[in-house]
C-alpha cells in the first residue's frame, strides 16, 4: 500500500504540474506492478490508455493555447515558442544523444525522484561550434517534455548598469519557479564570459548576480545556457551547472545523416559515401544550407531528385564560404 500510495501521490503532483511524461511514466511503473502481480488485463489496459494518450495529435488550437502569455517586465526579456522538434530531429554522436535522453528521462521521472528527496539535472551548459545542435537541443528537451521554450533575449537583458541588468535576471528566474518551461540564455558567453583581466567592476558584479540565481535555481524549469566559446566563459560557471554537453562538427557518417534527413525523397537513390571531402569542416547548420541549395538548383532545372554534383557543388561553396 506505501507504494502505491508513492505512486499516487507522483501522479498527483506530475498532473498538477502538466508533466504530461512523468505522468505516463508513472502510469506505466502502476502497470508493470500489476502484471508482477498477476493482473494481467489490469496491466495491459493501463498501458494501452498511456499509449493512446501518448499518440493523440495535439491540434493547432491547442498548441497555440497551451502558450503562455507573460505579462509586465518578463514579456521584453524573453521569446516564447512552441518547439516540435524530437530526439530523431537531433543528429549528434551517440554518447551525446545518451545525455540528452538521460537529462529527458530525470525530468520524466522527475515526481518520483522528488519524492525520493532527488533533484533531477535542471542546469545545463551546452559547448561547443557554432550550427552544431545547441539551440535544437533545447528545443527538442522542451518538444519531448510537452514544455513551452522561453528563449532569453540578451540584448534586452544586459544593461551598463549593474542593478538594471540583475534586476532583469531575477525577473528571468522567478519567472522560471513559477511557470515551468526550458529557458535558454544563447550566445552565453555575452554574460558568462571570464572577467579576470581588466573588465571587471560592473561585469563582475553581473557575472556574479547570475552565478547567485543560478545556484538557487528551482527544479521547477531547465535552465539551459549554450555558448560557441567555452574557453572564455569563466571558470567559476562550470561547477554551477549540472551537466556541461559538448557538441562537435560532424562526422563523414553524421553529416550523410543530415542531408538525407533535410532532402528527404529528393535524395532517395544517390549515394552520399565519399563526401568527406567536400564536407569536411562544416557544421549540422552549414550542411542544411548546403543541401537546401542542391535541392533549389535540382528543382529549378525541372528534375525530381537531387544528383550527387548537385551536392558536391553545393558542399564546395559552403566550405569555400566557411573558410573565408
Amino acid at each position: 500500500m506505501a507504494g502505491q500510495g508513492s505512486h499516487i501521490t507522483a501522479m498527483v503532483r506530475s498532473h498538477a504540474s502538466g508533466d504530461d511524461e512523468a505522468f505516463y511514466s508513472v502510469a506505466l511503473q502502476i502497470a508493470a506492478r500489476e502484471a508482477r502481480q498477476g493482473h494481467h488485463r489490469l496491466a495491459n489496459d493501463i498501458k494501452k490508455a498511456v499509449d493512446s494518450s501518448r499518440s493523440r495529435p495535439r491540434g493547432p488550437l491547442a498548441e497555440v493555447t497551451a502558450l503562455p502569455r507573460p505579462r509586465g517586465d518578463i514579456a521584453e526579456l524573453v521569446e516564447i515558442s512552441n518547439p516540435q522538434e524530437r530526439m530523431r530531429d537531433l543528429v549528434v554522436s551517440p554518447e551525446l544523444a545518451g545525455q540528452i535522453t538521460h537529462v529527458i528521462q530525470e525530468q520524466r521521472q522527475r515526481a518520483v525522484l522528488i519524492e525520493h528527496g532527488f533533484v533531477p539535472m535542471h542546469r545545463l551548459l551546452l559547448e561547443g561550434p557554432p550550427g552544431t545542435g545547441k539551440t535544437l537541443t533545447a528545443s527538442v528537451i522542451a518538444s519531448e517534455l510537452s514544455l513551452p521554450m522561453y528563449t532569453v533575449r540578451l540584448d534586452s537583458l544586459l544593461s551598463k548598469y549593474m542593478g538594471e541588468t540583475a534586476a532583469k535576471l531575477r525577473t528571468v528566474f522567478d519567472e522560471a519557479a513559477t511557470n515551468r518551461a526550458v529557458y535558454l540564455f544563447d550566445e552565453f558567453d555575452a554574460l558568462g564570459g571570464d572577467r579576470s583581466g581588466n573588465d571587471v567592476g560592473e561585469a563582475r558584479r553581473i557575472l556574479n548576480s547570475f552565478l547567485v540565481f543560478l545556484e538557487g535555481a528551482s527544479a521547477e524549469s531547465i535552465i539551459i545556457a549554450a555558448t560557441n566559446h567555452r574557453a572564455i566563459l569563466d571558470r567559476a560557471l562550470f561547477r554551477r551547472f549540472d551537466a556541461v554537453l559538448t557538441y562537435s562538427l560532424p562526422s563523414s557518417k553524421q553529416a550523410q545523416t543530415v542531408i538525407r534527413k533535410r532532402l528527404g525523397s529528393l535524395v532517395k537513390g544517390v549515394s552520399l559515401s565519399g563526401l568527406g571531402s567536400c564536407s569536411e569542416g562544416l557544421s549540422h547548420a552549414d550542411l542544411v544550407k548546403a543541401a537546401e541549395s542542391a535541392a533549389k538548383s535540382a528543382l529549378m532545372r525541372g528534375d525530381a531528385t537531387v544528383t550527387r554534383a548537385d551536392l558536391e557543388s553545393a558542399l564546395t561553396v559552403r566550405r569555400s564560404a566557411s573558410l573565408t
